[in-house]
């Protein structure tokens, strides 16, 4: 239109910036369905999520659970096998036969072409990053570098709708997790900043960036479970972030155990509705880590005194100095060092020898309950195991059980490991004390030994690790053959 012979311009309206509380209303949507949908998950399988003031997001159980029931499983977001420059395992399964490496990255193993098809998606970009890096860097590729790098490719590929998510598998689970970064100290921002520095140039994403990485990595040293075999054997690593809801504690209603790369978490005892399901973590007392009265017949422990001279015994008041103490502990020190020289040379009589020294030692320092006292039984125990001394090996398995007994409660799947392996040194007692010239009595009672270990592993692990494991099915066959066998000599002892 003209007005005046002047054409004139039409105004342009400016563009109104997005509300920064319609974003805020839209994210908190997008939440708000990603709870939901996790709260209908769970909702589905008895559990609850609930926000608790002093410990956060807490997995609660809304019907009842019976001891030996699985409350809840789930398989790995991600995951990676504890690889080292002498030990591989399979990406996929963990095996540690019939290995053979991807002839791309020279990183990843599998045992079977089924194997790697498994994990192809996933590797397929993780293979395309290891086959650009240097070989000098290879040895930097750390098993925790590895589940970095799953993490952001398994995030890409759901949001491609390359491999599917649901709500318990999906990257929103691991950004609700915790990361304590606020109370890290400054040497660790900056190994975490380094080691996301080495992701960010593996992967050469540019929506990536270092701080994020980092923040991960922090989740990750929080929220991340060892993966164990049945014997509860270290194998890998692997994050699960539904089952990092679950707080621990030192009295637990439910225990967390592997079935490959599952994690199945079952109750060891009767959980009602509304109960939270707090998975088992060991809180060490003083009687654990402490020092032994110097009088032998009290069974008291010791406490650092106000004036820090010595240690007060806290039953019969007895104080043991602080030079008593300290020299001993050097003597132990130097020993230990001696034995873990003798332990990396494979020289299994010498550390034999060198740990039975730091034992004896340990037995004038150390309460009989002490955790290290225990952990130097535990390294006779597998060193004399080496040598097949049954015998001492089952010496030291015996001293380790009144340990274990005060350490984890009743059900609880490493005492009830510690009873099978006692049984099992039982049993391989029997049958190499065969040269014994009356070995009727002798022989029945070691046989009765293992049946009764074998009942106690049984009894436990039949709750914590369910009865369909293969590693079960053998504890029901050595059971019942111990039981057949302990029949029998009974019955032939009664024919004499």
């Amino acid at each position: 239109m003209t007005v005046g012979g002047k054409l004139k311009k039409k105004k342009k309206r400016k563009k109104k910036p997005k509300s920064i509380w319609r974003i805020m209303t839209s994210l908190r949507t997008v939440f708000s369905e990603f709870m939901e949908d996790l709260h209908s998950a769970l909702n589905a399988r008895g559990l609850t999520v609930t926000i608790l003031p002093e410990k956060g997001r807490s997995l609660f159980t809304t019907r009842n659970f019976r001891p030996g029931e699985e409350i809840i499983s789930q398989e790995p977001y991600v995951c990676v096998p504890n690889n080292s420059p002498v030990e591989f395992r399979c990406d996929r399964c963990f095996a540690s036969i019939n290995l053979k490496k991807c002839s791309a990255c020279k990183v990843a193993w599998y045992c079977s072409s089924m194997c790697q098809r498994s994990e192809w998606k996933l590797h397929r970009l993780e293979c395309d990053a290891l086959a650009r890096l240097d070989k000098g860097r290879h040895k930097s590729v750390t098993p925790s570098i590895r589940l970095m790098i799953k993490l952001f490719i398994r995030r890409k590929l759901q949001s491609e709708k390359v491999i599917p998510m649901a709500a318990t598998d999906n990257y929103k689970l691991v950004e609700e997790l915790i990361d304590h970064m606020s109370g890290i100290d400054e040497k660790q921002l900056v190994l975490y900043a380094q080691m996301g520095t080495l992701v960010n140039l593996i992967l050469q994403w540019p929506e990536m960036n270092v701080k994020e990485i980092a923040v991960n990595f922090s989740k990750l040293a929080c929220n991340a479970h060892t993966i164990c075999d049945s014997e509860l054997r270290p194998l890998g690593t692997g994050l699960y972030p539904v089952i990092s809801i679950i707080n621990h504690s030192c009295l637990p209603n439910a225990v967390l155990v592997f079935e490959g790369r599952s994690a199945v978490v079952r109750a060891v005892q009767h959980i009602p509705p509304g109960a939270e399901a707090q998975e088992d973590e060991i809180k060490e007392s003083a009687i654990l880590e402490g020092y032994r009265c110097t009088n032998d017949q009290c069974a008291g422990f010791l406490l650092r005194n106000s004036d820090d001279t010595g240690f007060t015994c806290q039953q019969c008041g007895l104080v043991r100095s602080k030079e008593d103490i300290k020299n001993i502990a050097s003597q132990i020190k130097s020993i230990s060092d001696e034995a873990s020289t003798s332990m990396s040379s494979q020289n299994y009589a010498e550390a034999l020898f060198m740990h039975e020294k730091v034992e004896k030692l340990q037995k004038i320092l150390c309460h009989p309950y002490s955790i290290s006292l225990m952990q130097t039984r535990e390294k006779l125990l597998k060193i004399s195991m080496e040598l097949e001394n049954w015998t001492k090996a089952l010496t030291y398995c015996k001293l380790t059980i009144s340990v274990y007994q005060k350490l984890y409660p009743g059900i609880h799947p490493l005492l009830g490991l510690q009873f099978y392996t006692c049984g099992k040194l039982e049993w391989l007692v029997v049958h190499q004390d065969v040269s014994f010239t009356s070995p009727s009595l002798l022989l029945l009672g070691h046989t009765e030994d293992s049946l009764k270990s074998y009942t106690k592993a049984f009894d436990i692990l039949r709750i914590t690790h369910g009865t369909n494991s293969s590693f079960m099915k053998e504890l029901l066959q050595k059971l019942e053959e111990a039981r057949a066998e302990a029949s029998y000599k009974r019955s032939s002892i009664d024919d004499e």
